[in-house]
C-alpha cells in the first residue's frame, strides 16, 4: 500500500468513526424518547481496489410487519376501551343488585312503601312516604336516561374532536412527505422527520386503522382498512358537524345529527364500514346504535311503569286521557310517543310533595273530588297487585317477554351488567395483545449497554486510524530528512 492510499484510508476511517460516534450518541440521548427509532450508520466498501470506507446514509432499524401488527392491536384496543367505558358508565347509572340507589332498589322501596300504606291507609306519614318513594323512582329513571343522553353527547363531541385530530395529522404528514422527499433528494438524512411522521401515523391509526404504502422518494400513502384513501400526495378531508345537544329522538337515520364525509362523500360509519376498527367508528356505534338501544330499554321500563297505573280499570277516577300516578312530563302518556319517555317521566303533581301534595289521592283515586274513607285500602292494594302483574314488554336489549315490574327492572340491571362484563373482558384481551406487541417493538429499540459497547468499538477504530495517520506522518518526516 502506498503512503497516499494509507493516508486516504485513515482519513475516511476517521470520518466514518466520527459519524458513527455521532449516531451512537443520538441513540443514547434518545433511548427514552417516545417514538424514537434506533439508528445505525451504513458503512460500505468504496469498491474493488479503492482504499478506505464509504459512508452511507443513516438507517432506521424497525420491523414493518411488527409495527403493522402493533397498530392493528392498538386500534382494536382503543375501540374495545371506548365500548367498555360506555357500558361501565351505563352499569353505574342503572346500578347493581347491591346498590341502594339502583333502579331495582328504587322500585323495591316503592313497592315496600305501598305495602306499608296498605296496612295503614289512614296514616298520612305512610302516604307521604309513598309519595317520596314514587318520586325517587321516577327521578331515578329520568336521571339514568339523562346520564345516557350525556353519554351520547360525549360520543358526539369525541367524534368531532377525533375528526379534527385526523385532519390535522394528515395535513402534517402531507407536509412531512414533501420535506422528506426534498431532503433525501439532496442526499441528506431524514430519519428524524421519518420518526415524526410515524408518530403522526400512529395518531391517525388509533382513530382510523390505516395501511401504509411506501412510495418513491421516501413518501407514504395512507388508506383505511376498508379502502378509503386518506393520503395520496394530498391529504383527504374529513367533515363532521358536532351537535351541541342530542335529544333521544335525534338519530342519524332521521338526519337530525351529523354523519361523516370524506372529501364530500358520505361514509358508512358502522363497525363493518370502510373506516372500521378504531375509536372513531366505536364512538359512532355508541352514539347511533348502542345508546339508542339503551334508550329504548329505559323507555320500555318507563312506559311499563306508567301504564300499570294509568288504567281506568284500576282507578275509576282516571279518564281515558288522564294521567295516573306517573306521568309523561306531567301529562297523559300516549304510547305512540314513547321515544324519550324515560327522560320525561314524573310523579303526578297531584300527589307529589313538591306539588299539590294531596297524598290521600293514592288511597281514594288520583282524580277524586274529595277524600274518601280513610280506612279503605282497596286502591292501594290494587296498586300493589298491579306492580306484580305480568305484562308484555318488548325492546331490542330486553327482548319480548311477559314480566312484572320487578322482573323488568332486574332484567334491565342484568342486561347492562352482562354487557359491561363482556366489554371489560374484550378490553382486557385487546389490552394484553397490544401490550405484548408494544413490548416486542420496544425490544427493537435502543439498548444502552449495546450502544456503549458500540461506542467503545468506534473509539478503537478511531484510535487505529489515528495511529495510521501518525505512522504516515513519521514516514513523511523520515523521507524529508533523507
Amino acid at each position: 500500500m502506498s503512503i497516499n492510499s494509507a493516508l486516504n484510508s485513515a482519513m475516511s476511517g476517521l470520518s466514518a468513526a466520527g459519524r458513527s460516534s455521532q449516531v451512537v450518541a443520538e441513540n443514547l440521548a434518545n433511548a427514552l424518547t417516545p417514538g424514537y427509532t434506533r439508528r445505525v450508520q451504513d458503512l460500505n466498501s468504496p469498491g474493488a481496489g479503492v482504499p478506505g470506507v464509504r459512508i452511507g446514509n443513516v438507517q432506521r432499524l424497525n420491523d414493518p410487519v411488527l409495527i403493522s401488527n402493533r397498530r392493528v392491536a392498538e386500534a382494536e384496543y382503543g375501540a374495545a376501551k371506548v365500548e367498555a367505558d360506555f357500558f361501565s358508565r351505563m352499569s353505574d347509572l342503572v346500578g347493581t343488585v347491591d346498590d341502594e340507589m339502583s333502579l331495582a332498589s328504587q322500585l323495591s322501596d316503592f313497592e315496600s312503601s305501598l305495602i306499608e300504606a296498605v296496612s295503614r291507609p289512614d296514616s298520612q306519614p305512610r302516604l307521604n312516604d309513598l309519595s317520596v318513594k314514587a318520586n325517587a323512582l321516577a327521578d331515578s329513571i329520568s336521571r339514568t336516561a339523562e346520564g345516557l343522553r350525556g353519554l351520547r353527547v360525549n360520543a358526539d363531541s369525541a367524534i368531532g374532536s377525533q375528526v379534527d385530530t385526523v385532519n390535522q395529522a394528515l395535513k402534517e404528514i402531507e407536509k412531512l412527505n414533501a420535506r422528506i422527499m426534498v431532503v433525501e433528494a439532496g442526499g441528506m438524512d431524514a430519519v428524524s422527520m421519518q420518526d415524526q411522521r410515524d408518530q403522526l401515523i400512529d395518531q391517525v391509526n388509533g382513530i382510523i386503522p390505516v395501511n401504509v404504502v411506501r412510495r418513491d422518494n421516501g413518501q407514504v400513502t395512507l388508506y383505511s382498512t376498508g379502502g378509503v384513501m386518506l393520503l395520496d400526495h394530498k391529504a383527504s378531508e374529513l367533515s363532521f358537524t358536532p351537535s351541541r345537544d342530542i335529544m333521544p329522538h335525534m338519530t342519524l337515520g332521521n338526519g337530525m345529527i351529523s354523519g361523516l364525509q370524506v372529501n364530500g362523500r358520505a361514509i358508512d360509519t358502522s363497525p363493518d364500514g370502510p373506516l372500521r376498527g378504531g375509536t372513531l367508528t366505536a364512538q359512532f356505534e355508541i352514539r347511533d346504535v348502542t345508546a339508542v338501544e339503551a334508550q329504548e330499554d329505559l323507555d320500555a321500563m318507563a312506559a311499563d311503569l306508567i301504564e300499570r297505573f294509568q288504567d281506568p280499570a284500576l282507578d275509576a277516577t282516571i279518564g281515558a286521557t288522564d294521567a295516573g300516578i306517573f306521568t309523561d312530563g306531567g301529562a297523559f302518556y300516549d304510547p305512540s310517543n314513547i321515544v324519550g319517555l324515560s327522560n320525561r317521566i314524573e310523579l303526578n303533581d297531584l300527589v307529589a310533595l313538591d306539588g299539590t301534595g294531596e297524598t290521600w289521592r293514592f288511597r281514594d283515586g288520583i282524580h277524586a273530588a274529595a277524600p274518601g274513607d280513610p280506612g279503605n285500602s282497596s286502591l292501594l292494594q290494587a296498586y300493589s297487585d298491579a306492580l306484580n302483574t305480568t305484562r308484555t314488554v318488548s325492546s331490542v336489549g330486553l327482548g319480548t317477554a311477559n314480566m312484572s315490574a320487578a322482573t323488568l327492572s332486574a332484567n334491565l340491571l342484568s342486561r347492562f351488567a352482562q354487557d359491561n362484563e363482556t366489554a371489560a373482558r374484550a378490553s382486557t384481551f385487546a389490552a394484553t395483545s397490544f401490550n405484548e406487541l408494544s413490548q416486542a417493538e420496544l425490544a427493537l429499540g435502543v439498548d444502552t449497554d449495546a450502544e456503549l459497547q458500540n461506542l467503545m468499538l468506534v473509539e478503537k477504530y478511531y484510535a487505529a486510524n489515528a495511529r495510521v495517520l501518525s505512522v504516515v506522518d513519521e514516514l513523511m518526516e523520515t523521507l524529508l530528512r533523507i
